[in-house]
Order: structure tokens, then C-alpha cells, then sequence
């Protein structure tokens, strides 16, 4: 018989990740803003809306930046402000709803900035009200 090894537990308390982008948190911090880490990015909302998503991580870099919760619809005008806004290519070939401005792009900041500014005047386009979960159903227990 073979003993084995228990692991032993860190007593270290785990290292939070670095906040990516962290100065479009403090540009948004005088609204009623709150965060939830979503699939290794950070979520960010604004009352009952999703209205970006900070994603720096080490899988697709082409899709690091900051996603902008919108609609197809409103595409084109955002374009117009913001030339670098492109589809989320992890998502897949052709046109996503989410948008992503790029952080590989020259005028990064700059952009972010302003779609900042556009989040703080509470512009339409920015923002979708996340689709309601579904409760899990719990599993009944037959007692025997």
C-alpha cells in the first residue's frame, strides 16, 4: 500500500489580479459604477446595464482592450467617432454586437477616454441590459 502526500494549503492569502486598463475605472468613478470579473476580464456596469468589458490576458491579444456592450445598430455611428471600434474575433467570423477597441491601437487612450465621456452623458448606444438567468434547478435527494 502506498502512502501518499497530502498537499498542504497556502496560508498565503491568494494575490488579486491587476485590474487591466484601471484608469477607465478611475475616469468612471464619480458614477454609480460597480465591477464583476467575468471569464478572466472585468465587467463593468452602470445601474442596471453591462456597459464594458476590460479583457488584458495572455490568450488572443488581438482581443485585449475594452469591449463596448452595444447593438448592431449602432455601429456605424460609433465608427464614425471611434475609427479603431472592430468585432470581437475570439467570437467567431463576421459582425458581433460587442465592439472592441483594441489596446494594440495607437490612440488607445484617447479613445477610451472618450468612450468614457460617452458613458458619463449616458449615450444610448452604450450599454445592454444583461439577459436574466436561469435558476438552477436543484436536485432532489431520495432518501433511502
Amino acid at each position: 500500500m502506498k502512502k501518499t502526500k497530502a498537499k498542504k494549503k497556502s496560508v498565503a492569502p491568494k494575490q488579486k489580479k491587476k485590474i487591466p486598463f484601471s484608469f477607465v475605472l478611475e475616469e468612471l468613478a464619480d458614477l454609480p459604477i460597480y465591477t464583476k470579473p467575468m471569464f478572466g476580464c472585468l465587467g463593468i456596469y452602470l445601474d442596471e446595464k453591462i456597459v464594458l468589458i476590460l479583457r488584458d490576458r495572455e490568450d488572443h491579444p488581438r482581443d485585449n482592450g475594452i469591449w463596448l456592450a452595444t447593438d448592431q445598430t449602432h455601429h456605424t455611428s460609433l465608427r464614425k467617432q471611434i475609427p479603431s471600434l472592430r468585432s470581437i474575433e475570439i467570437f467567431g467570423p463576421g459582425e458581433t454586437a460587442w465592439q472592441n477597441l483594441p489596446s494594440m491601437e495607437e490612440e488607445f487612450e484617447e479613445s477610451a477616454l472618450f468612450v468614457c465621456s460617452l458613458i458619463h452623458k449616458r449615450d444610448e448606444r452604450i450599454g445592454r441590459v444583461p439577459k436574466k438567468r436561469k435558476p438552477k434547478k436543484q436536485k432532489s435527494r431520495t432518501v433511502r
